[in-house]
Order: structure tokens, then sequence, then C-alpha cells
């Protein structure tokens, strides 16, 4: 069987292996074909695929087609013919062939990709060509090689074919020696002739031949070319550069000249043509070559002479002369003018102007005569013409124009004066005359009339004249100045010679004009202008009313002045006489039966009047007084007559007009008064006016209260009465009549008007929150309570200082939010109802003052390790209501708020906050050193104040970390000295910087100019005062090293003392150094302690020799030389000032231990006393330094009953809490109400233990320990025995410690002492036992974890003992 098996597997090896075809075995295959066989097909081509079945020896096949899309090949057929691919067409095409029922294998897959046809790309370079050139064209299609390409110009049908100027070469069409005609249109077309396909035709491309640039030569100078000049030729060729030239002279190449510019010295000699010259240029580039110039005939010319001419000559004053010089009238030259020698040459100046080949003189003058002559210039060519023939010029004088005046004498307003102008020695002048230096255009003739108004009485202005003519002389001089000076008219005026003052119609009166000069005058009168032809003489009479007018007169005469000027106008005004009038006097308004009314008649002007009267117009003799009475019968009504006046006098005017009728009109009924109030419900204080009115005027007014028929309260004339200040009593009814005349006649009484009168209700305002003092953007409410006002339908009136803040307010509540300093003010607030007021409230005074900023401080501010540290924050001392946040400055770390510099973030302290304004660090240890900042806030919302300035707690012992070195080790320096800082790093602390603060600031870093070495460096090489200040180093992670206050003193005299805290027992000197040592090199020295003198040194230097805490103070020393400041110096007991934070940990771990021990002997004591507790030890909990002394209590009170208080003594009491396990509810009233209570204390002193320097703990809860207790026994009566209580301290987590010594220490034991103590409570003494432990020193041996417990122990003996109550 296993042989069967392998003979199998090597047969099938074998027939794999040896490379027969299927077909071998009889397995037909079919294999497609495609033509073309191209791997792109073009939309549009004819595509033949072909299925043949290899194989199997059967012709008859029927074949099956796999297409990318159905239908696209006919099934059962072997021959697939697709004549015009499509896009569509694309994809793998697969065949086989059917017999019977045996089917050959699919042939292999044939892919067929459709592609649009491509475009044609035609480019052409170069283009454009120049003529000559050679043009080749590309074309191409896609870069595939099986392209061939025809060629067409400017129409399809026109094919470029070979000739001897185009060279096809397989994609190229190359044109040698381009000319215009294969100027035009090119496109071109790639073909494959074996597939018959064309492509897409190109694009168009315009073949542009450019003509070649044309040379062209450049002569310079230009113009005529003179003997012995240098002629540059340049040849220009525009549009291109980088040209090489060819010159030609009379068509022989130069070939020495193949620069652009040639230079061409012309002999003196010579004279004719140099010679003709052209160029053309050279190049690599396109275009290579340029057309040449024109030829170029240089001619020469012998030097010419300047010719002068002078128009006008001879020359007038004045006029202007123009001198021309030329040289063969060409532009080129420039001229050189000379006068009377060669070398006086004329230059330009106000007068003489020299334009070009022109030299003008203005305004000819005596100094312009003499010889003129010229020479022409070519200043660029250096060249000079022949010098000209002399000119001379000659000035003539001008003809002097004279002015003529007519009349003679005199001239008078209102005459013609003829002036002429006379210019001898010349005609045909045109004059022009001047009044007043000013031209007169319109007078041009020789003589002028001027009339003089009648109303010019001054000067009639200065004339004068010239003469201008169109020959030579142009102009004459002018004229002198003639003055034409007028004489005034006499004037005419018109009096009233009778009848003195006002004019009344009826009356004559006599008019006069008077003239004041000459004589000999006859009048003419004039009435509105008009003149009145009977009236001649010098007076006139007019009668009035109807001659009334304005009257004016003039005088005539034969001699000259013939007239004088009209008067004014006088108006002749008739004043119109005066008018009675009749009125009547008493009463005034409605008149009823049985007054008596009296009639007055008026006159308006005037006295001395008699009067006449008139009723109904008949006259009544009897009535000549001005006033007259009538008395109205009491049963007349309706009209009683009407009454006229007229007056009458001895003097001007003698009478009136008469009055107009008055009618006297009577009423038929008693009037009565109408009472009103304009307030009925009042407060007290406010004003009523009571009103009462009556249809008629003049009356007198009586008021009454509570009854009509009583004594009038008041009578007066007003018709108002007005009660200010009313209180309660004056409510009650109110009448009022009326009454005139005398007799009186009274009206009828008013209807009564009713007058409430309550008491005043007053405003209260109040202030929310009643804070004195504001702060800027607080939100303050005030409140206006109406008191006594009954409803409460008030609206509200809100004033500031007096004016106006809230005119109408609905609610009682004034609300600013936020407040600002501008609302500071004294605000008071009114109730208002329809018109009533309440009483204004006491006034509140708002004083906003701005956001404050809290005081820091901080006591002590240098530590001393185990005593509570206070921070206080006080704010405006005026201010109330705040509660205080406590925050400890710490790097800046994002997410806690910041300084604003951002040298430091805040970290609260706690996270409510306090309602005190202080905060107590206990104890204070080397971890609360560091900076600090307190903020205040109040009201709902809270207000916030400013941080505080950042204040610092220090500390003067070294630190375990880093420690400040200062160099010189001193506190005290000298100004102008150095001073280097350092911070010197212990273990892998990094990050440190040196800080600074001075009384003024705090510096984050040491500034630039103490030119710090590093960033725990400082040096500074010149010490000032303002360097004074404290000095520390701190981490990145806020961490702070030991402080060191430098002192740097001006004077002559510094104490030397140390830097860090001294050791009690150590030796301390202390020096007292001076600026200039070698002056004096043993002063006297006095030594003060905290102002005391302490001793007398001729060293300046003292010793302490064992120093002790009374030491500890500030010391300075004096001398000759002057005084030290003062420096503290600081005293530690041993090991504190090194060790505390080890000190501190070692004190918990002991305090730990002894509290184990005090609870075993708690438990027996309580066994003793028969009582059955289960003590459960509750671990030390961190103290509320600011909390309530009343929440401490209720603190405590809400734990278990039963509480052990362990007190430990020494530099600082520490106190444990001790609870039971059981709930007995007589414990809960505590044992000073009930009675003792057993409750147990344990003291202990910490003595001095010689212990190894450790690592420091972060927590001491994290480092347990563990005690095994042995007890002795005890009695309550007699002496107390001792008992010992062993203690293994077992370490379950131990801190990492540094490097130990080879010296095992010894065993460590503490041993206590117990006394029996009673402490005094409300209801009676409390059984007390007292515990003190006295720590001995001892050596402590180093053990391995695995050392027995009974290795370290604690011991404590019992002692009776009193110590105070927690």
């Amino acid at each position: 069987m296993e042989s069967t098996l392998i003979c199998v597997l090597l047969l099938l090896n074998t027939l794999i292996n040896s490379g027969h075809s299927e077909d071998d075995d009889g397995v037909s295959k079919a294999v497609l074909t495609i033509h073309p066989n191209s791997s792109q097909i073009f939309s549009g081509e004819s595509v033949t695929l072909r299925c043949v079945i290899q194989g199997g020896g059967v012709t008859d096949w029927e074949y099956r087609w796999l297409t990318p899309s159905p239908d696209q090949c006919p099934q059962k057929e072997h021959v697939c013919i697709i004549s015009a691919a499509e896009f569509s067409h694309s994809g793998d095409y697969r065949c086989l062939g059917s017999h019977q029922q045996q089917d050959s294998k699919w042939s292999d897959a044939v892919r067929l990709t459709v592609t649009p046809l491509p475009k044609a790309t035609l480019t052409v370079e170069p283009n454009p060509v120049f003529p000559g050139e050679t043009v080749t064209l590309t074309c191409s299609v896609r870069s595939d090689s099986i392209w061939s390409y025809q060629w067409y110009k400017e129409r399809n049908d026109n094919v470029v074919s070979q000739s001897v100027g185009h060279t096809r070469t397989g994609d190229t069409l190359t044109i040698s020696n381009v000319a215009e005609s294969d100027h035009g249109l090119y496109w071109c077309q790639g073909e494959i002739q074996s597939r018959s396909i064309s492509s897409i035709i190109s694009d168009l491309v315009t073949i542009t031949l450019n003509a070649l640039p044309v040379a062209s030569v450049s002569v310079s100078p230009q113009g005529l070319l003179y003997s012995g000049e240098t002629v540059s030729l340049q040849c220009v060729i525009p549009g291109y550069t980088d040209w090489r030239y060819l010159w030609f002279r009379d068509n022989q190449q130069l070939p020495s000249q193949t620069s652009k510019a040639i230079d061409i010295t012309i002999p003196i000699t010579q004279t004719g043509q140099a010679g003709q010259y052209r160029c053309e240029g050279l190049r690599t580039d396109q275009p290579q070559r340029s057309q040449p110039s024109d030829d170029i005939i240089i001619s020469v010319t012998a030097l010419p002479k300047a010719t002068l001419t002078v128009e006008p000559n001879p020359v007038f004053p004045g006029e202007t002369v123009t001198l021309t010089c030329s040289v063969e009238s060409d532009s080129i030259w420039s001229y050189q003018w000379y006068k009377d020698r060669n070398y006086s040459v004329v230059t330009q100046s106000v007068r003489h102007t020299i334009t070009g080949d022109t030299l003008t003189i203005s305004r000819a003058a005596e100094s312009d005569q003499g010889l003129y002559w010229c020479q022409g210039e070519i200043q660029s060519r250096s060249i000079s013409s022949i010098i000209s023939d002399p000119v001379t010029i000659t000035l003539n004088a001008l003809p002097v124009a004279s002015v003529s005046v007519s009349p003679r004498g005199l001239l008078y307003s209102g005459e013609t004066v003829s002036l002429q102008c006379v210019i001898p020695g010349y005609t045909d002048w045109t004059y022009r005359w001047f009044r007043y230096n000013h031209h007169l255009p319109s007078q041009t003739s020789k003589a002028i009339d001027i009339t003089i108004p009648i109303t010019l009485t001054v000067q009639l202005g200065q004339y004068r004249c010239e003469g201008l003519r169109t020959d030579r002389p142009q102009r004459s001089q002018p004229s002198n100045v003639v003055t034409i000076s007028v004489t005034a008219l006499p004037t005419a005026s018109v009096k009233i010679v009778t009848p003195q003052g006002l004019l009344y119609p009826g009356e004559t009166v006599t008019l006069q004009c008077d003239i004041s000069d000459y004589t000999d005058w006859t009048y003419r009168w004039f009435r509105y202008n008009k003149k009145l032809l009977i009236h001649s003489r010098k007076t006139i009479t007019i009668s009035l009313p109807d001659q009334a007018g304005q009257y004016q007169c003039v005088g005539m005469r034969k001699g000259r002045p013939q007239k004088s000027y009209h008067s004014s106008a006088l108006p002749i005004i008739i004043t119109a006489l005066p008018t009675a009038s009749v009125k009547i006097v008493t009463p005034q308004g409605l008149l009823y039966p049985g007054e008596t009314v009296t009639l007055q008649c008026d006159m308006s002007d005037y006295t001395g009047w008699t009067y006449r009267w008139f009723r109904h117009n008949h006259h009544l003799p009897s009535q000549t007084s001005k006033a007259i009475d009538i008395t109205i019968p009491i049963t007349l009504t309706g009209q009683v007559g009407q009454y006229r006046c007229v007056g009458r006098r001895r003097d001007r005017p003698q009478m009136s007009y008469r009055s107009s009728a008055l009618p006297i009109i009577i009423t038929d009924y008693q009037p009565k008064t109408t009472l009103t109030s304009d307030k009925e419900d009042v407060f007290t204080g406010d004003r009523v006016t009571l009103s009462c009115t009556v249809e008629s005027p003049g009356w007198k007014f009586y008021w009454y209260r509570h009854r009509p028929d009583s004594t009038p309260v008041t009578t007066a004339s007003r018709y108002s009465y007005t009660l200010s200040r009313v209180s309660v009593s004056d409510g009650g009814q109110y009448w009022c009549r009326a009454g005139r005349g005398d007799p009186v006649y009274y009206t009828l009484y008013s209807d009564p008007v009713q007058i409430n009168i309550t008491e005043r209700p007053v405003a209260v305002l109040t202030l929310q929150p009643n804070w004195t003092q504001i702060f800027i953007r607080e939100t303050v409410t005030m409140r206006c309570d109406i008191q006594g006002g009954g409803d409460t339908d008030w609206n509200y009136r809100w004033y500031k200082n007096s004016p106006v803040v809230i005119s109408f307010n609905t609610k009682p509540e004034y609300r600013i939010s936020p407040v600002y300093m501008s609302n500071s003010g004294s605000y008071t607030c009114e109730g208002v109802k329809g018109n009533k007021f309440s009483k204004t409230s006491d006034a509140v005074k708002l004083t906003v003052s701005d956001q404050p900023q809290p005081v820091l401080s901080i006591s002590p501010q240098w530590l001393n390790p185990g005593d509570s540290v206070t921070l206080n924050c006080k704010v405006d001392k005026t201010s109330t209501g705040w509660r205080f946040s406590w925050y400890r400055a710490v790097p800046h770390r994002a997410g806690l708020p910041s300084l604003s510099d951002k040298s430091y973030s805040l970290q609260p302290l706690s996270d409510n906050g306090t309602s005190e304004d202080s905060y107590t660090l206990i104890p204070a240890g080397p971890t609360h050193t560091g900076g600090y900042v307190c903020r205040a806030g109040r009201g709902d919302p809270v207000y916030d104040t400013l941080y505080s300035e950042p204040q610092f707690l220090w500390s003067g012992d070294l630190q375990p970390s880093v420690s400040l070195t200062v160099l010189p080790n001193r506190t005290q320096h000298f100004t102008s000295k150095s001073l280097s800082l350092s911070c010197e790093l212990k273990g892998n602390s990094t990050g440190w910087r040196l800080k600074r603060h001075t009384e003024t600031a705090w510096l984050p870093e040491c500034v630039s100019t103490w030119r710090s070495i590093t960033e725990s460096t400082c040096t500074i090489t010149s010490l000032d005062t303002w360097y004074s200040g404290v000095f520390w180093c701190e981490s990145g992670s806020g961490e702070y090293s030991n402080a060191v206050n430098i002192t740097v003193n001006d004077g002559d005299v510094i104490l030397e003392s140390p830097v860090h805290p001294v050791t009690e027992g150590d030796s301390v000197p202390l020096t007292c150094t001076f600026r200039h040592q070698g002056t004096n090199p043993n002063p006297k020295t006095d030594f003060y302690k905290d102002g005391t003198l302490i001793k007398n040194e001729t060293t300046g230097e003292m010793t302490i020799p064992t120093v002790s805490k009374s030491d500890e103070g500030f010391y300075k020393c004096k001398s000759d030389e002057g005084e030290s400041p003062e420096s503290w110096v600081t005293v530690r007991a041993p090991g504190s000032s090194t060790s505390v934070l080890v000190a501190v940990v070692v004190g918990l771990v002991v305090a730990g231990v002894l509290l184990v021990i005090l609870l075993v002997l708690l438990v027996r004591y309580q066994n003793r006393k028969g009582s059955c507790f289960n003590r459960i030890f509750w671990p030390p909990q961190p103290q509320r330094t600011n909390q309530d002394p009343q929440q401490d209590q209720g603190s405590t009170q809400g734990q278990a009953p039963d509480t052990v208080y362990t007190c430990l003594h020494g530099d600082a009491n520490i106190y444990d809490t001790i609870n039971s396990s059981d709930n007995n509810d007589n414990d809960v009233a505590g044992a000073s109400a009930a009675g003792p209570s057993h409750v147990t204390y344990a003291q202990i002193q910490l003595k001095k233990l010689a212990k190894k320097k450790k690592e420091k703990r972060n927590y001491p809860k994290d480092y347990p320990v563990y005690s095994e207790v042995k007890t002795g026994k005890a009695t309550a009566a007699g002496p107390v025995d001792v008992t010992y209580a062993e203690v293994d301290l077992q370490k379950r987590a131990k801190a990492k410690k540094k490097r130990e010594t080879a010296t095992p220490p010894e065993p460590e034991s503490v041993y206590s002492l117990v006394k029996p103590y009673t402490v005094p409570a409300a209801a009676g003494p409390v059984d007390v036992t007292y515990a003190e432990v006295d720590l001995q020193k001892k050596v402590k041996t180093k053990k391995k974890r695995a050392t027995p417990p009974e290795a370290d122990s604690v011991y404590s003996q019992l002692k009776p003992r009193s110590c105070p109550g927690p």
C-alpha cells in the first residue's frame, strides 16, 4: 500500500514538471486576438476580436463571449467586429468554444481601452521671424512615435509639400530663408496610416514676418559743420541691443570702426564735402542683422560774420530798442553783446533782456547811448563767428505836455470847467487824461469839459495829460498836475417867523427865506417841490390847515455865483386839538340800583381846562367840574343816559374835541360771589388758596369761617385768600362775599367750601446695604418708605444734592448698579400723590470711593519655628461687612488667579474665607514661608476688593534643599562696594531663582544692572542704599530658602553680625567695621543692644561667649567715626535652627507612641473605677485656625461624649482626641454639669533628643508607629506606683534616608512621669490624671527591618502633676 502511494505521487510530479500543455491531454482552450493589436484604441476606430479554439480536433465550435456590456459581440460567432469604438466598449473581453456537451477553457482576458482622439500640438520657433531666417514648426500628438504628420497653410486643401525652402522631417517642417510669402496661418494634423486614423487638427499658429530694423546715422553737431570741428557719427538701430557695427565711407568699409559712435575731425583748412558715410548692424540673437542706413554726406562750411541791426534808431526816452544779431540765419548760434569796448559785455539786467539773437533795451535812457556790436558763438562746439560791424544808438528828448484851465479864478458848484492839453512840436496826437493818476479812458480829445456837481464843495480833482501818436515820438512827457478846487454855493434856509411853538388848525403862519452871503437876491418858493409862482419875496404868509405842507426856497442873482442851494424842506405840521374822554371812576364793572356813579372828564394834554357836560347831547350848565356824581335810584334799571364832555382854556390850544358818548346801564339783580379752592384734601404745612370771584371789578372781599354771619376772618381787596403752612385746626367750611362803594353795597354770600387737613406723612430713606462707605462698581439700593401715608398709591421722587434725580417713579426703591464716584452725594426722597407731597426724608450721604486695596500685614514677619503667625487684612477703616479670603503666592499656574504682573498665582488657604480680618498659621513651620495675599468681598452679588500687595513670611534658618549665601558674609554693607548673593543647592533640587523685597517694592528676579551670573546668583558690583532689603531663593515649585535682611549704609560704620540665626550656647562675635579703617585702626567703640549701652571696646569687636535666648535683639555700634544701623540677632534653641521639619516629624511620632501608652493607662484607670470603655484613637486632625471659638466648641460637642485630651508641653502644646466607642447619653450632658468626669490628660515635655538627621516626611500620618504595651500596677490611695510602658517602634513605611554613618546608634528610650491633678469645672472638680513624659537623650542603634520589637522601647514614670485644662 505504501509503495502504491509513492508511485502515484511520483507520477503526478512528473506530469506537473513535464512542461506539456493541456492540449496534449486533449483539453481545448480559446485564444482571443485583437486587431489592431494596440494598447490604445481611439474612439471611432474599427476593432476586430477573433476567437480561435486550440486543441480538441473539433472545427464546428459555437462561441460564447464575455463583454463589458451585453450584446456587444454576436454569440456563436468567432469574430466580433466593433465598427466604431466608443468609450462604452472599454473593458475586458473573453471567449470560449462549445461543441455538443464539451466546452473549451475560457480565453485569457483581452483589455480594450478606448480613448478620445488626441489633438495635435503645433509649436513654431522662432516666431515672429525676420527675413532670411530659418523657422522650425514641430507637430506632436502625445509624444507618440507611431504618428506621421501633415502640414497646412491658410486653408485645408493647401498642404505644405516638400520643396527647396520647405523641408519635412518626421514631426518637423523647416522653412529656410524665410520670405514675405511664408507669412500666414499654419496648422498640422497627426495620422496613423495603417489604421486610417487622424488626430484632431492643431490650433492655428500665425507666422509673423517682422521687417529687419533699419539703421540710421545721426550727426552731432547738427546743422552746418565748420572747418576744424570734430563730427560725431552714431549708428542708431531701434528695438534691439548687442549690435556689432559696420561703418562705410564712400562705400568703403572702415574695418577699424566697429563702435556705435565714431568721431571725425575736419581739418581747419578744409571746406566742401568731407565724405559719404553709412552703417549697419550684426548680432548673434534674432534678428541677426539690420538693414543698412542711408548715406550721410558730411559738408564743411567756412566761418560766417555776424550782422547787427538796431530798431528804432535814433530812440526816444522810454522806448524799447531791439538789437538783432544774425549769423547766416542759423538758429544754432548764441550771441554775445558788446558796448563801447570789446571787453564790455552787455549782460542780462532789469532793462536789458537777451533772448536768442536779440538784445532788448526797455525804457531807453541816456546811459543806453553809444556803440554796440555782436558776435555769434556755438558754445557746445567752441566756435565763434566773425564779429559784426559797430552800430551807434542815439537818444532824442520827448516833447512835454501842459494843461490850461477855463474859466479862470474861483469855480463854483454846478459850473462847467474846460481843460485843454497843449503839446508843442508835433501833431496827430491822441490824448490821455488822468484824474488823481487814474486814467480816464473815455477822454481822448485835446480839450475836455467837466461839469462840477451842484453838491460838490471841495476839490474837484487833480488832472494831467499826455499825448500818444503812431509816429515817433509815440508819446510825450506827461504834463504837470493841475488842481481844480470848487467853492461852495451859498445855502438858503426857511424859518417860521410867527407863531412860535405848535401849530393848530385855524392859525396864520409867516415864513422867511434867509441866504447868508452875497446880496441882490430874488427868491423862489416851493411847496412839496412845486414852485409857488405868486411868491418872490423874502417872506410869505400861509393859513392853516389848508396851506400846511413842506416849504423850500432858493436865491437867484445876476453875478457869480448866480444862485444858491435850495434850502432844506421845512414841514408845517398841524397838531390836533386834545380829545376829551369820559370814564366811570367808581364803581367798576356792572352797576346796580342804589349805587352812586362818579364820572370823570379826562384831557390827554395841557392844563387850565374848564369843563362842559352833556346828557343826551343836552348841556348841563350846572356841571363844570372835571368829575361829577350821579346817584342811581333804587328802582331804576336799564339805561340811565349817555354822557359827553368838552374842555376850554385861554392859552393855545383854546379848546378840545368833544368826547364820545358814555352810556350808563344799570343791572337788575344783586350779584353773587363764587368761592373755589385749589385744594380740598391737604396735608399740614401745605398752602391752600381760596378764590372769591364776582362778575364785575372794584370789590372788596370778606372771608368767613364756620358761619357766614360771623365776623369776617379777614377783609382784603384781593380776590384770593391764602392759608400758608396750614395746620389741622385750619380745616372746616369757608364762605366769602364782596362789597363796594360808600355806603357799602354787598353781594350775596358764596356757597361754602370744605377744607380737610390731615397730618403730612413722613418719607424715610434707608440705604441697603447700610454701609457708611460704598466702593466703585458695588450695587446700592435706596428705599423710600412713607410713614403715616394711609394707602399705598404713592409715587416717588428722588433727589441728589437737592436737584431731582428721578422725578417720577412708581417703585419705592432706587437701585444704582454699578455705582461710580459720580454717584456720591446727599440723597433724599419724597412721596408724591397727585398734587400732594410727603415730607422730604432726612438726607442719606452716599460716599463712593475707588476700588479699595486691602493692606496685608504679617506678624511676626520672621518665622520662629513652632510659633503661630497671624495674617491681618485691613480694608478702609470706615467700611464694614467684609468677608476675607486668604491666598498663598505660588509660582504661576493656569487656572489660578494671578497678580497683575503674572509673577505669582494665588492659591486659596481656605475654601470659604473668614469673617474675621485675621488668619493664623498654627504652628508655623518652614513650609509656610513665602508670599501671602488677601482680598475682601461683601454684598450679594459679591463685590471684591483688589488683591493686596504681597507680603512675605521669611525664615532665617537654613533649609534642607537650598540656602542663600552672602559674600561678604554679613548683613550690613557699605555703598559702592560689591555684594554677591547665591542660591547654594543641596541634593537634586533645581530651578531656584534669587528674589528681593524692599520697603517700596519687590523684584521677581535680579535686574540686569546687577550683572547676574545665573538665575540663582546675582552680583551687585556697586551697592547703593536702595539695594537694602530682604533676599531669598525661590524654586519653581514654590519652595523658599532662608532669607537674609541686607542693609546698605552710606555712612562710615557698619556692624558685622551673624547672617543666620545662632544656637543657644554658641559664641557670637560682633565687629564694628569702618569705611576708612586705616585712618584710625583702634577706635573706641560702644556696643548697644535694643538702644542700651552694653559694652565699650577699643578693638572694635565684642563677643557674646555663650549666647542665650535673652541675648536676642537689635544690636548696633557707635564710635567717633559714626554710628552703624541696627541688626537683629536671632537665637534658636539647640537643634531648632537646622532640623525644624525633622523635629516636628519626630515629635509627632513620639506623641503618637505616648498617646498609645496613655490610652492603655486610661483603660486600666477606668477599669479600676468600675467603668468599661472601648477607646478609639483618632489620628490628629488639622486645625482650622480661623474657625470661630463657638464653632470649635460645637465641633467638639458633636463628637463622642467621652474625650481624652493629650497635652504636649514643650515649645508647643499639641492636643490629640480619643473618643470612646459606646454611645452613653449620660456622657453627652458633660462632666461639668453632672459632677466629676473621668478625663485623662497626658502632659508631655519634649527633651532634646540626639537623633540622626532624616529626610523630610510629607505627612506623618503616612508613617504610623505600632507599639506593644506592657503595664504595671498602680493604686489610687497612697503614693502612686510607677508604671512603665514599653513601646516597640516598628516602621511599616520608611522614608528615604540620607547616607548614614557606619557607627550604629545606641537604643533610644522614652521615660514618662505621671502625676495626679484636679481641673476646675463649672459643676465641681474633675479627676484628671496627667502623664508627664521626659524624653531623655539616648543613642539609637541602626536596625534592620527584621529586628525584634524589643529593640526600641519607651518607658514612662508616673508622678503626681497639675496641668491646665484643654
